[in-house]
């Protein structure tokens, strides 16, 4: 007798069981958001499986056949790459308290993108991230703490060692920035101050940094004539402060240097096979975007604009600032030609926008000459200076450093919206640029590889266990696109517009792009480093 009751009441476990699992994860179970029916990448390199997926309370639940479940919305995904959310490893999101929906970056497919490059962030950062997680945020957005931000804090724009004493105090604002939980540490060494700092400070810096588990970027000391020593000095920070390096919108810049990042790929190789974590991150353009003032020599401007109007003043230090600004419109930014510097900015003459430094002389009634070129460069920098578009890199440059399997995608854009100046396009086209121009039309890529380098490559450098991919148990972080159509429209004639393809982008679980239409839902989170 006992055994027969022993045996009923195990079926009937079972069958309680079997009715648990069928309530939870079969058919009935109703989901905040459906998948279906999409090639689906895991963003790790590997190719799509057809699979659904299920998303709950932000989170990704389930994948499989889920076509029979229910969901208080489906989406459709037939003929559709469904891809984590675009990791943006270099962007220029101070405007973020203004502009705070994201649209331009939300509309590319990007669902995360890391601030505080090229040296300056905000600081202290703890409140700035409180405040900006109160008004809402259309993405996710992490930070690095600025070098140069750092050191003009401590030292001003003085072209100087620091004292032991300030050293101490920068190393003190590293470390709260890395305990309100930055990242890592960016340097600007082309820009001031980071220009007058030597390496040791760097290291120094650098080492609190890793203390905190934090990584490197660096816009390079130099990317034209100097490329190679700079990248060797990357290299060496990484190996002296044991952390992890990235050299940010990795480039060769100036006709002397085309061709050159055959030698510099081959330094990130011989480091990495050294041990050394060097990565490095790109935008898809032969043409960079900076102010007016890179073309200027950096002792020129040491002390702020104040100094630098006392040393144009000076017959001799102007003929010596000029005779540095010609090297560099020869050598370096330039392109050794006026045609190749645009406007992209200009406050005190907003019609210049969108103009050539050629442009600009030619209107001035002045020959088209290098050398009156550097005039006018700092005239542009007396008026208070200028944003332009800088046409001096080469296309197989470009996807040279592509193609190495440790590069990723990052637009240095900075949000916007329409009419705001005459912006680069990577603003608005990076990541749809990669997909359409540099996979579909060019085969630099397999879709397969650019997903890689624009999701899990670059979680995985910023530790962000809970994103990059796509798989059970991950923030539902996802971009659904057309890899028929995807394509970027910005032009450098026309910057703002809207890239195409992009049909869908989920942000925490929220549909931020319905069918191609934005939605202003500010489902992002400011992320902190654990």
């Amino acid at each position: 007798m006992m055994t027969k009751i022993n045996s009923s009441t195990r079926i009937l476990a079972l069958l309680g069981a079997c009715l648990l699992w069928i309530t939870s994860c079969g058919p009935g179970e109703t989901y905040d958001l459906l998948i279906l029916n999409g090639s689906v990448y895991d963003g790790k390199g590997g190719d799509p499986a057809q699979t659904d997926i299920g998303i709950k309370d932000s989170m990704i639940v389930a994948l499989g056949d889920l076509k029979n479940a229910k969901a208080d919305k489906i989406i459709d995904a037939t003929g559709m790459a469904v891809s984590p959310g675009f990791i943006d490893m270099h962007t220029h999101i101070e405007p973020i308290m203004e502009l705070n929906s994201c649209e331009s970056h939300v509309r590319q497919g990007v669902t995360t993108a890391l601030g505080g490059p090229d040296g300056s962030s905000p600081y202290p950062l703890q409140p700035y991230m409180d405040s900006l997680q109160q008004k809402g945020v259309g993405m996710n957005v992490a930070y690095l703490v600025g070098h140069n931000t750092i050191r003009r804090n401590i030292m001003g724009l003085e072209d100087r060692t620091p004292t032991q004493e300030e050293l101490k105090a920068m190393e003190a604002q590293v470390d709260s920035a890395m305990k309100d939980g930055a990242f890592g540490i960016s340097t600007g060494l082309k820009y001031l101050p980071g220009a007058f700092s030597k390496v040791d400070e760097v290291i120094s810096l650098s080492k609190v940094a890793s203390g905190h588990g934090g990584i490197y970027t660096s816009h390079l000391r130099e990317e034209g004539l100097g490329l190679f020593d700079a990248v060797a000095e990357a290299i060496k920070i990484s190996e002296d402060a044991d952390i992890p390096v990235v050299l940010t919108h990795h480039k060769a810049i100036g006709k002397p240097m085309w061709g050159k990042s055959a030698r510099t790929l081959a330094m990130v190789d011989s480091a990495r096979a050294k041990g050394l974590d060097i990565k490095m991150d790109q935008y898809p353009y032969a043409a960079s975007y900076t102010g007016i003032s890179v073309l200027i020599p950096s002792w020129a401007r040491a002390g702020g604009q104040e100094a630098f109007k006392a040393r144009v003043a000076d017959p001799v230090l102007r003929d010596s600032i000029k005779n540095g600004i010609v090297f560099n419109i020869l050598n370096d930014r330039g392109g050794s030609d006026l045609d190749r510097i645009q406007f992209a900015k200009v406050a005190w003459e907003p019609g210049l926008e969108g103009k050539t430094l050629k442009f600009w002389c030619e209107e001035n009634d002045m020959e088209p000459s290098v050398e009156n070129g550097a005039e006018m460069v700092i005239k542009a920098q007396l008026n208070g200076g200028a944003s332009c578009v800088f046409h001096a890199m080469a296309e197989e440059d470009v996807e040279r450093i592509m193609k190495h399997p440790f590069t990723m995608i990052g637009s240095d854009g900075r949000l916007v919206e329409p009419g705001m100046g005459h912006p680069h396009p990577r603003w608005y086209g990076t990541f749809p640029r990669v997909l359409g121009r540099y996979v579909r039309e060019k085969n630099t890529l397999e879709l397969s590889e650019a997903i890689r380098k624009m999701t899990y490559l670059p979680a995985q450098s910023l530790q962000l266990s809970d994103r990059g991919s796509i798989q059970e148990g991950l923030r539902a972080d996802i971009t659904v696109f057309d890899p028929n159509t995807v394509i970027d429209k910005a032009t450098f004639e026309k910057p703002h517009q809207y890239s195409e393809g992009i049909h869908y982008v989920i942000v925490n679980g929220g549909i931020a792009v319905d069918q191609g239409e934005f939605k202003d839902i500010k489902s992002g989170k400011v992320l902190r480093k654990q």
